[in-house]
């Protein structure tokens, strides 16, 4: 992924803020809205593409464009940089590949000890017992 090819490729969008703020909120457009094309990009290789298809599917519209919005600050230029390092932050965990877990067993050591504690358990609660005569 070239960080500085994608951001040629991000299209912005501000609009009015919503929620409270007095007549500021009424005259400025703070908020940003973030739209990425995930299949148009050439940022992106063929192999990225279907992972973030396959992973942000939910988060994707019809043209499998990935929206972002953002209204945190307002400053819209604060806004944008927010929006911009969340998408980063979307895209860098959607393409991480977990390791594949080996399976183990439990060494010999581990085994004793289970059953040392185990013996030691079933002792404990055969003593809280009533004697019977």
């Amino acid at each position: 992924m070239h960080r500085e090819k994608l951001l040629t490729e991000l299209q912005f969008q501000a609009s009015r803020s919503s929620g409270a703020g007095g007549q500021h909120v009424n005259k400025v457009s703070s908020k940003i809205e973030l739209r990425f094309n995930i299949v148009d990009s050439s940022a992106l290789s063929e192999d990225e593409k279907n992972l973030l298809l396959d992973k942000l599917q939910a988060k994707l519209n019809k043209n499998n464009e990935l929206i972002l919005t953002c209204q945190e600050s307002r400053s819209q230029h604060k806004n944008k940089e927010i929006v911009v390092s969340k998408l980063f932050v979307l895209l860098k965990k959607s393409l991480h590949i977990p390791k594949k877990r080996k399976p183990t067993k439990p060494n010999k050591q581990a085994i004793k000890k289970r059953l040392e504690k185990k013996a030691k358990q079933a002792l404990k609660k055969e003593n809280r017992k009533k004697i019977r005569l």
